[in-house]
């Protein structure tokens, strides 16, 4: 679990730090990230979140409304976070040094975080007809792999916000810690009632709507009006092969 949440938080810390030696206008290697995460989360989703969602339901068909619950309630998400989960960077030069925190994108991008971490249980007492404890660190590696365009771009718009690193980042330490909440909140606050109820089943239908919303944008965006693009069909490719390659080696 602690390993998890090291994973977890230093991954958007380190892509927050690389900011400082990019380029904000040149970025194609955040584009290959991109579509490999896409890949490698909607592989994830197809065959591990959605059929153990499914499985272990008592209800089957109100799986369905939680994953629609999930996919609209990304789309209200992204209104406010302008895109950033899949490494939109909206840069307005009449925004730059106004020392004004964006704190709706900052809540967008907490709140869906903290839902991904949700569903990371390491002990399979949590939730014990779910499949999802076996295949945890498949899940936390897709959730790890979609930080790091994400941070990037949230810092991204941070220092370009407030015009200060230091600032930024504290502010990025937000985004950082909301993932390992969301871990602590299910693994310790609330495993009675993923025991017991049908809350397990609720937040996986909620993560496998944001991850199907995510990872569709994502492989649609990367390659628009259906352009021949190499390294990016290569990134596709390779996420997809990894979920699969995760799922055969059990």
């Amino acid at each position: 679990m602690l390993t998890a949440i090291f994973i977890l938080f230093f991954t958007v810390v380190l892509a927050g730090w690389l900011v400082r030696f990019f380029p904000q206008r040149k970025q194609s290697w955040l584009k290959i990230i991109l579509a490999f995460s896409g890949a490698y989360l909607f592989t994830l989703t197809i065959i591990h979140i959605l059929p153990d969602v499914l499985m272990t339901s008592s209800d089957p068909h109100t799986v369905g409304y939680y994953v629609l619950a999930g996919f609209f309630l990304q789309l209200v998400l992204e209104i406010f976070s302008q895109g950033i989960e899949h490494g939109h960077m909206h840069l307005h030069a009449h925004e730059k040094s106004n020392n004004s925190v964006p704190f709706l994108l900052l809540l967008s991008l907490t709140i869906h975080s903290f839902l991904e971490g949700s569903i990371l249980l390491e002990n399979r007492s949590v939730a014990p007809h779910s499949h999802l404890a076996e295949n945890f660190y498949q899940v936390l590696a897709g959730i790890a792999i979609h930080h790091i365009p994400a941070a990037f771009a949230l810092m991204t718009i941070l220092v370009f916000r407030l015009n200060n690193f230091a600032k930024a980042f504290a502010y990025l330490l937000i985004f950082a810690v909301a993932s390992p909440l969301g871990i602590l909140f299910s693994n310790y606050i609330i495993p009675e009632q993923l025991q017991e109820g049908n809350a397990f089943t609720v937040l996986s239908g909620l993560v496998a709507g944001n991850f199907l919303h995510i990872s569709t944008t994502i492989l649609f965006e990367t390659s628009p009006e259906h352009r021949f693009n190499r390294n990016k069909i290569l990134a596709t490719l390779a996420g997809a092969l990894l979920a699969l390659a995760g799922d055969l080696a059990h």
